[in-house]
């Protein structure tokens, strides 16, 4: 958190997200927010204003000038102070604009414009103090704003800068009279006098609905102020105001427009009016907005407005002084705080001073209470805006209330944090708190004055003696405004968070207690927060580690950061603040596994820490947290290992069976994570797991799964984290070498991960996937840890269980299962597959291979990839194995065949490619696979295997998908810079090599199709690999994404125009493109774009060596690949294509031309009526572009007139009278209808 202004404002969300998803935010880009040293765009910024009159009568070239003055002042919005040196230059440039007579209105306005961007970035508080404010300054500036239209939009800028300017103006020290002279005219008219004028002004933009509005509060407030005005027209404006207030309708947009304005105005006036001047009115404004009742407006502005104007009254009712009685710092030395300690010197702290108010038992007006009343529930308001304000006027208050009194006012304050109150109560008490730290009203002698602690039988209007309530013994008696409670409460905010549906609140509760802890280290001498600073440091280590929400976590490294500097006694503050500074803690995971450790290293926060995840965290509504405490939990139990065995772990247990689903799962997670750590730790100190852990820990840890089954919890809308958690608990208990071999409880861990298997189609799909990966480690480590009778010996009755039962499970119609037990065969340990391995392979490939009945079974068949190559990464490579144990000379070919065939899987659906998912996974085991067996037996890998493995991978990297694009290229240079030994039968290695350097291999983004591009189409002219990258490339140059068409439309333009002269290169490449095209008939995925790009080639020109000879193979083959394709299609773009393509082809001379003018003619009697509209408008450009080669000059015009006045789109027998017509023209032979047979 940013301690700012607003303690409560967030970092921003993008950046958040990004943190929270485990993604580190860049410093560089967030410490530039921040860190600029000086103005840097001053020269820019000089040219920009000296170039307004240049660029005010181009439309665009100011538009363009004023976002970049803009883009260039919103950089220093978190650092105005810079602009300072530079203000007065910059207004002195504009200005010169504005006072001079001969700039044009238009101008005019620019230069306020400008002025507003200024405003907003600096603040009109230190801007205005520049603007010139003489005698002179007031008739021009009044006549300016009387000219302007207060209904013009676009000119609001200029509205709000002149009324600003007019109010500094206002200040001037004499008589308005004075400027008056004359009032009556040479013709007999009355002038209206400058005051009357000024007033008049401002109260005609008060009920405005721009933001002139604001400007002309703070107008009205700096002349009604005036000693001059005050006196004669402060009564009326007041009565006007309050009138025009009490007859506002807040349901309507005038009457909110109307109480905003007037209610700004009133706080402006009573904020620098004096007081005995607004004393008399203060009372009638009172009663006025109670009528109002703000309070219970929708409109957040309205009521913010009303909490401010009631604390500004209230403060009228006061006496302005600042209370003898608060705390007093005194002279505070961050050096000291950090270097005497440090020395092992007490640190020699000035004694804080409390005085006590000699004037303790002056009046309080009546009206004070219920100004205080109004306050307090703004403190509970819903919005921030409002409990803000709110909390300040609290503050304000009390600084001028006697002692008693403003105890009253603490109490009260404290009352907030009760539970039964909301979370805005919460919010709204923390700031108030924050704000009487402050301001030293919230007295530590309280702490040992035991008459300070008991509370007055009073209120604010009246004064008795203290003494405990009746009823109650002094002794039992709680002190209810003791500093003590103010600490303990902010303590209980610090982790306040309560659930609220799908969501919690509750996150700026937390920040706002960071923001009081960072408002007492700056308040309060060390010795007064010396006996709270255990339960503060460690509540802030907390909170800095494992607040879910980056803001907090900031916040309270922030608040750390300042008690650390301000009072010196936090422990170990210097090396807790260089781990978690605001960088570090913007990572969620970061803090919970590695920033935790360290800290949990000083014994002060170890334990604290624990107890933290164990009662707050585990039981947290969202899943990631409690994932997340159980994993530091694992960590942390290294720390306190006799304390999280004898304390941690059987409350833990306890918990499993919580009535709450979310404790319940966090609790399973933690006992798995903490026993895992101790089992280690046992491991690591050479002790037996039974010193850490007793019989009676180990027995509940075996009876949690009997104990949910028992009841049923496996079942249900919790039994997706029931599953999750136990599976978990498996997978840990079985790492930590539990002695369970031959226990029961291995047949009911079995059951439960297999009946999660079969369930896999009744689990959401949002945690289907994790369920999946946690069953599939249990799976892994249950057997690996209590199948294996001896080492390497197996148990063949188990083997048969096992493997058996999950290749009949293959067979499930539920794809999901196939998922499930796929990916079980891949995790099964070795020894369980030595014997069955073909058995198993011939099972996967089943489930790999698509047939029609499971064609949509995408995730299946790449499941099934995953468990292959897993299973031969499990029982390794000998050349000369036996196939049913190891991968060897037998079985390699029919492994690759299946991933080879993967690799063209193109199945799509309702969820678009989910062929892509296949590929991938085909494309990561095929790369396993091949270093797999490179690094042991490179004799294996063939050299037809390595041209097809290397020729999928290419076609892959130039397709159209970034991310699986990327994949393959990432694949594709792994493979071919293996080294040690490298990877035998590399087609064209050397040139490879040349086109991917290894000095490229960090640095090419392949996700970047700029950058991708231009690399895989230079493989175009390898003819191993053409075939397989220009199919890959024809979809992507013709697909839809905007940047792939570009770039790789770019990048085989360019290697076009490489070989447009060599004859033989362009016959190859044709070649190749002719050949992708007929293997691809009727397949829509590659046919279409590949029209497209055709398309695109012949109209730049790319196939015009062929143009010079007539009926060239080239262009007769294209042309009867073009027909055969649209031959009996009904699908639109496929035929709006192949026009493009048909047209394009008229450039290539003899009878192809006279056939393609005969499919055009075709076309424009196509029974669709947008086709024969669309053939119609290419045929036009045709014409146009090459009419002279296809007809005489003589019938151009009438060819040309009849394209255009035809309607396409017409019944048939209309539109074939034209046809033929053009046939004539066109000189070719018109269509012939033919009559379908009739049936027998």
């Amino acid at each position: 958190m940013a301690l700012s202004d607003e303690p409560a404002a967030g970092a921003r969300e993008e950046e958040a997200m990004a943190a929270e998803e485990g993604a580190d935010p860049d410093p560089e880009a967030l410490a530039a927010r921040g860190a600029f040293d000086s103005f840097g765009e001053s020269s820019e910024t000089r040219e920009l204003l000296g170039h307004l009159r240049a660029v005010r009568g181009d439309p665009v070239a100011r538009e363009v000038a004023l976002e970049r003055f803009r883009v260039i002042m919103d950089k220093y919005q978190e650092q105005p102070h810079l602009l300072d040196p530079h203000l007065e230059w910059m207004l002195n440039m504009l200005l010169e604009i504005v006072q001079d007579k001969a700039s044009p209105s238009a101008l005019i306005h620019l230069a306020f414009k400008f002025l507003y961007i200024i405003t907003k970035v600096r603040g009109y508080k230190i801007f205005l103090r520049l603007f010139p404010h003489e005698v002179a300054d007031v008739q021009p500036v009044l006549d300016m704003l009387t000219d302007q239209n207060p209904k013009d939009h676009e000119t609001w800028e200029t509205r709000y800068m002149l009324l600003l300017w007019l109010s500094v103006t206002c200040l001037i020290p004499f008589d308005f009279s004075r400027l008056d002279g004359n009032l009556t005219t040479e013709s007999g008219s009355t002038q209206v006098p400058v005051m009357d004028r000024i007033l008049r002004i401002a109260e005609s933009y008060l009920v405005v609905s721009d933001k002139a509005r604001d400007a002309a509060a703070v107008l009205v407030s700096k002349l009604i102020t005036r000693p001059d005005v005050k006196q004669k027209k402060m009564a009326a404006f007041l009565e006007r105001s309050l009138c025009a207030l009490a007859h506002s309708s807040l349901q309507t947009l005038g009457g909110v427009v109307t109480a905003d304005g007037v209610l700004q105005a009133l706080a402006q006036i009573f904020k620098h009016g004096k007081r005995e001047d607004c004393l008399p009115y203060a009372t009638s404004v009172l009663k006025c907005l109670d009528n109002c009742r703000l309070s219970e407006s929708n409109q957040t502005l309205l009521r913010k407005l009303g909490v401010k104007l009631v604390q500004r009254l209230g403060l009228t009712f006061l006496k302005p002084q600042v209370a003898k009685w608060r705390y007093q710092r005194g002279c505070r030395s961050l050096a000291a705080n950090l270097t005497l300690p440090a020395q092992g010197q007490r640190a020699q702290t000035p004694q804080a001073v409390v005085t006590v108010d000699s004037d303790e038992d002056y009046d309080v007006p009546e009206e004070v209470e219920h100004v205080i009343g109004e306050l307090l529930a703004g403190v509970k308001d819903r919005d921030t805006v409002v409990r803000w304000s709110a909390a300040k006027g609290i503050g304000r208050m009390a600084g001028r209330l006697p002692r008693e009194l403003a105890d009253d006012v603490v109490g009260s304050v404290l009352d907030c944090f009760s539970f039964q109150e909301t979370n805005d109560a919460w919010h709204g008490g923390c700031l108030a708190l924050a704000e009487l730290g402050r301001r030293g009203l919230l007295l530590p002698s309280r702490l040992t004055d035991e008459q300070a602690f008991w509370p007055k039988v009073r209120t604010v209007t009246g004064m008795v003696s203290r003494k405990p309530p009746s009823g109650l013994h002094p002794e039992k008696q709680l002190p209810p405004l003791c500093w003590s409670k103010s600490v303990a409460v902010i303590l209980k905010a610090l982790t306040y968070d309560e659930k609220r549906g799908a969501c919690s609140v509750g996150a700026n509760v937390r920040d706002a207690a960071c923001y009081v802890c960072w408002a007492f280290a700056r308040a309060y001498a060390p010795q007064e927060l010396r006996p709270f600073v255990g339960e503060i440091s460690s509540a802030l280590v907390i909170a800095t580690m494992f607040d879910r929400d980056v803001n907090c976590r900031r916040a309270a490294s922030a608040a750390f950061q300042e008690n650390v500097g301000r009072q010196g006694t936090f422990p170990h503050g210097i090396d807790i603040l260089t781990a978690a500074d605001y960088f570090a803690v913007g990572n969620r995971s970061n803090c919970f596994l590695a920033i935790s450790v360290f800290v949990a290293g000083f014994p002060e926060y170890t334990q604290p820490m624990i107890d933290h995840l164990v009662t707050m965290k585990i039981s947290h509504w969202d899943g990631v947290i409690r994932e997340l405490s159980a994993k530091a939990l694992h960590n942390l139990t290294r720390r306190a290992p006799e304390y999280s065995a004898s304390h941690v772990l059987p409350r833990l247990l306890s918990l499993t069976l919580s009535p709450d689903l979310h404790t319940r799962h966090g609790a399973i997670l933690a006992c798995a994570e903490v026993t895992h750590a101790l089992s280690r730790l046992a491991a690591e100190e050479g002790r037996p797991t039974a010193h850490y852990l007793d019989g009676k820990t180990v027995d509940g840890l075996k009876q949690i799964h009997h104990e949910l089954y028992g009841r049923q919890l496996y079942r249900g809308l919790g039994g997706e984290l029931m599953r999750q958690a136990v599976c978990v608990l498996i997978e840990k208990l079985s790492l930590s070498k539990m002695p369970f071999q031959g226990d029961t409880i291995i047949d009911g861990w079995h059951w439960l991960i297999n009946d999660t298997f079969r369930s896999l189609h009744l689990i959401s799909s949002h945690s289907r996937q994790q369920i999946k990966e946690v069953a599939v480690s249990a799976l892994t480590a249950l057997c690996s840890e209590y199948h294996l009778v001896e080492p390497g010996e197996r148990s063949p009755a188990t083997q048969d269980v096992l493997v058996l039962q999950y290749l009949a499970e293959l067979r499930s119609p539920e794809e999901m299962t196939r998922c499930g037990f796929s990916l079980a065969l891949g995790a099964l340990p070795d020894f369980l597959l030595k014997g069955r391995l073909q058995q198993v392979l011939t099972g996967l490939r089943a489930v790999a291979s698509i047939s029609p009945e499971d064609l949509n079974f995408a995730e299946s068949r790449r499941d099934a990839v995953k468990a292959i190559s897993r299973i031969c990464q499990t029982v390794g490579v000998k050349a000369e194995g036996s196939p049913d144990e190891v991968v060897c000379k037998v079985n390699v070919p029919q492994i690759y065949s299946t991933l080879l065939s993967c690799m063209r899987d193109y199945t799509t659906d309702s969820r678009g490619d989910v062929g892509a998912w296949v590929r991938e996974a085909t494309m990561t085991s095929l790369m396993e696979l091949t270093l797999l067996l490179g690094k042991t037996e490179p004799g294996l890998i063939g050299a037809d295997i390595c041209e097809q493995v290397l020729c999928c991978l290419a076609q892959q990297a130039s397709e159209k998908i970034d991310r699986f694009r990327a994949h393959a290229g990432k694949v594709f240079i792994a493979l071919l810079h293996l080294d040690n030994p490298p990877i035998p039968h590399v087609p064209h290695r050397v040139e490879l090599e040349t086109i991917f350097p290894r000095s490229d291999v960090a640095t090419v983004n392949w996700n970047a199709p700029s950058q991708a591009f231009p690399r895989v189409t230079q493989l175009l002219g390898l003819p191993t690999y053409r075939y397989h990258v220009l199919l890959g490339l024809v979809v992507s140059v013709g697909g839809l994404t905007e940047s792939t068409v570009r770039y790789s439309t770019q990048s085989l333009f360019a290697y076009m125009k490489q070989i447009q002269g060599d004859v033989q290169a362009m016959a190859a490449f044709s070649g190749t493109l002719l050949q992708v095209f007929q293997d691809n008939l009727s397949n829509d995925r590659v046919s279409v774009p590949l029209l497209k790009t055709l398309d695109q080639m012949l109209a730049n020109g790319c196939f015009d060596i062929f143009t010079v000879e007539e009926n060239h193979p080239f262009a007769v083959k294209l042309l009867a690949l073009c027909k055969e394709e649209i031959k009996k299609s009904k699908d639109i773009q496929k035929l709006r294509s192949s026009i493009a393509v048909f047209c394009g082809m008229i450039q290539f001379p003899g009878d192809v031309r006279k056939k393609v003018l005969v499919q055009l003619s075709l076309l424009l009697c196509h029974p669709f009526p947008i086709i024969r509209k669309a053939t119609a408008s290419q045929v036009y450009e045709m014409v146009l572009t090459y009419g002279d080669e296809v007809m005489d000059a003589a019938a151009l015009d009438e060819v040309l007139a009849v394209l255009g006045d035809t309607a396409w789109d017409a019944e048939l027998q209309v539109v074939r009278g034209q046809r033929n017509r053009l046939c004539d023209l066109l000189q070719v032979p018109r269509p012939q209808m033919v009559s379908k047979p009739r049936p027998c």
